[in-house]
């Protein structure tokens, strides 16, 4: 008889390691077991068990369910298998927790709703900034009606060249891989939006231009390691220089040929790394957002404006904007009076995030959820049909109706 929920990984990256595999070993250990690990490359999977004191390593997914039995699997692969390791987990009889985004476009989003229904089993997305103590707040105050019904939202979103320039480095470079920064991105995005204002999203339109990365320097090569120009090149990376990264990626590259240090100015580039989206909700709510991947600072800046009133926050990520030692949140009337809130930042990942949703996956989790912050199947399908519906309008220069039921 099991006396721990037992859980298999399924993509064995950094985020599988650290976001669930590691933390699930060395704090969840009374609640929860890893019982097996499956990656198409060997020698990652191989890694992430050493690191997790000796899971058993499987050949074949299907043979690891087999196997173990799992209650639950983990999906942390590239984004474009999402949905593939979801279905057959589903058809398997377990509960899947899911990296974002849960797949990179509708057809497979519609797939997966209707597989969960018929399975009876759950969906869980890993949306971890609804646990970041500002998102957090911004709930709260709209739930408690605050600013009243939201009207309008105003997002942008900037990464800096350190973080932006790694998806053009890395397989999220290809929209069949990721669904470009609109769907492997701009899901956190919209779903903290989508989460504000408790609505779902009815028409998308978008635009996107690539303006630093891809061919747009003449000084390239394939990739940063033996590159002619990395001397002189502002985004160069040494993978040796950091040992996780060299044990998960520089000694796997026999096996699968994947460089995670690809050159940012490869013609094969096909994502936007300059982008803007406007929503119309059901209920007639209107969002403005933007994203760019390119900022000399990392960070955000968000106003949501309602029938009575309205809330100003953002934060800075990186760069000395990012050393102020607290974070803060503006609410204003329709009185012009204005009442600041300040929270202390947290350390951690995400902002502590990744810590408390890692409690609610593995953990103990809450017979209650007032702020509905765990995230089930239909939560990261509308985010992605969001992202889906920008790429579509992108290519078409037309509105978009999201088209699903979600």
């Amino acid at each position: 008889m099991k006396t721990r929920k037992q859980y298999v990984l399924v993509g064995a990256g950094v985020r599988g390691l650290e976001m669930f595999a590691r933390p699930l070993v060395e704090r969840f250990g009374d609640h929860a077991q890893l019982v097996g690990v499956y990656d198409p490359n060997p020698v990652r999977a191989r890694s992430v068990s050493a690191r997790c004191g000796g899971v058993p390593v499987f050949a074949d997914f299907d043979a690891m369910l087999a196997a173990t039995h799992p209650d639950v699997v983990i999906v942390a692969t590239i984004d474009r298998w999402h949905h593939e390791y979801i279905l057959r987990s589903l058809a398997a009889g377990c509960d899947v927790i899911c990296e974002k985004p849960l797949a990179i476009d509708a057809e497979q989003v519609r797939a997966i709703l209707a597989a969960e229904a018929r399975s009876g089993r759950s969906v869980t997305v890993t949306f971890n900034l609804r646990f970041a103590p500002l998102m957090v707040r911004v709930k709260e105050l709209v739930q408690q009606g605050a600013i009243g019904r939201v009207l309008a939202v105003d997002l942008a979103w900037w990464l800096d060249r350190q973080h932006g320039a790694d998806y053009f480095r890395r397989w999220h470079r290809r929209l069949e891989n990721s669904g470009g920064l609109l769907v492997h991105k701009a899901t956190h995005h919209f779903d903290l939006v989508n989460w504000w204002v408790d609505d779902a999203p009815a028409t998308v339109f978008a635009n996107g231009q690539r303006l630093v990365y891809g061919p747009t320097r003449a000084e390239r090569s394939a990739r940063c390691t033996g590159c002619p120009h990395r001397e002189t090149c502002e985004f160069a990376i040494d993978l040796n220089a950091d040992p996780l990264l060299h044990e998960l990626y520089v000694e796997a590259e026999t096996v699968d040929g994947y460089w995670r240090d690809g050159c940012v100015f490869a013609e094969e580039i096909d994502i936007w790394d300059t982008m803007s989206v406007n929503v119309r909700y059901r209920s007639g709510a209107l969002l403005s957002y933007a994203l760019n991947a390119y900022s000399p600072y990392e960070g955000w800046r968000a106003t949501l404006t309602g029938t009575a009133g309205r809330i100003e926050v953002g934060e800075a990520l990186s760069g000395l904007p990012a050393q102020a030692p607290q974070q803060a949140l503006t609410v204003y009337d329709l009185r012009g009076e204005q009442i600041v809130h300040t929270l202390p930042k947290v350390e951690g990942g995400h902002g502590g995030s990744d810590a408390r949703l890692q409690a609610e996956l593995f953990g103990r989790r809450r017979r209650d959820d007032p702020l509905q912050q765990m995230a089930d199947a239909r939560a990261g399908a509308r985010s992605v049909l969001i992202g889906d519906a920008a790429n579509r309008s992108i290519r078409s220069g037309q509105p978009v109706e999201v088209g699903v039921d979600a």
